[in-house]
Order: structure tokens, then sequence, then C-alpha cells
């Protein structure tokens, strides 16, 4: 499964916050995560966040497109 996300650092917790839709009609999670975005700090609790939610290993998620870009494509097996 492919997810497209838009992730907001720095936030004070982590937490999915909506589904919603581009200008394309593409859907998107927008959500927030407690790291800074240096070092993939932010891309960890990100992967460590879907984890938890879909109740996979991290393991399995894996981020296709964006690793330094707030919009992501994210896989999960």
């Amino acid at each position: 499964m492919k997810i497209n996300i838009r992730l907001t650092p720095n936030a004070k917790k982590t937490e999915l916050l909506s589904e919603e839709t581009n200008l394309f009609g593409e859907k998107f999670l927008r959500i927030k995560v407690n790291a800074p975005p240096v070092e993939g700090k932010a891309n960890k609790e990100l992967i460590r966040f879907l984890s938890e939610h879909f109740h996979t290993a991290k393991s399995n998620i894996k981020i296709l497109q964006g690793e330094t870009s707030r919009d992501k494509i994210v896989e999960i097996t």
C-alpha cells in the first residue's frame, strides 16, 4: 500500500491530523511529528508512528520519495 504524506516536523506531539485532497484529486495524510528535520530524525519518527498506527514492523515501512521533503510517498508492506 502506498500513502502520500504531508509531514510537519517540530510539533509538540506526533499525531495524525487529517486526510485531505490536493488540487489534483490525490488523497494524502497530514501528520505532525515531534522531531526536527535534521539527520533523518523526522523520517525516523514518522516510520515509528506509522508502524504503531498500522500495527506493523518498522522494517515493513519504506519512504519511496521525499526523503528531504515535507511531501512523501511511503510504502507499507
